[in-house]
């Protein structure tokens, strides 16, 4: 049964980090909606409020905004086991100025903010298991801003190609190339 397999992964996932139990995953497994986009299909538009967090069971999605010029600009790409939403949006539920797009067949786990907040009450290690992800999420925006300061766009295309390749394979190079398009 596909729901068993999602909860499995999740609860391993979510063992990676803080030790829940077989309960507690139950718990919160029936508080998630599980949906699924299609290739181009957006999760996400400029303008709406993000009233979730993602987490990819499937598939490949990414981050963009359109700048002054309508350009997209790619702010990230995320695939399976790896959370994504807007987090100005989410915390501040205020409009988001970003899009976020499935790039191929996704299924997602849909963590609604307001249930989210009850789940801290109830089970008090889901949010130090947040706290962790975020933490590991600021290190990665650390290294990923370090790593364009450093580099010149052809040097960060192949950097990046050769240190994710399974983002490089499961993505158009039309979407990689846009993410280094521009030295700053």
């Amino acid at each position: 049964m596909k729901l068993n397999t999602d909860k499995e992964q999740l609860k391993n996932y979510f063992n990676r980090y803080v030790d829940f139990s077989n309960t507690a995953i139950d718990e919160i497994y029936t508080k998630l909606e599980s949906k699924t986009f299609q290739k181009q299909e957006y999760i996400l538009q400029q303008g709406q409020i993000c009233k979730s967090k993602y987490f990819i069971i499937s598939g490949l999605i990414r981050s963009f905004h359109i700048d002054h010029k309508g350009n997209e600009k790619i702010t990230q790409f995320a695939l399976e086991n790896w959370w994504l939403t807007n987090m100005e949006s989410y915390i501040t539920q205020t409009p988001s100025r970003l899009y976020i797009q499935a790039i191929e067949k996704t299924q997602l786990l849909l963590f609604n903010k307001d249930v989210l907040e009850e789940l801290y009450f109830s089970i008090p290690q889901l949010e130090r298991f947040f706290r962790i992800v975020t933490e590991n999420m600021l290190i990665a925006n650390k290294r990923r801003h370090d790593f364009y300061l450093q580099m010149k766009s052809k040097d960060r295309y192949h950097g990046f190609i050769n240190f994710f390749p399974k983002f490089y394979s499961k993505s158009s190079s039309i979407y990689v190339s846009f993410l280094f398009k521009n030295d700053t």
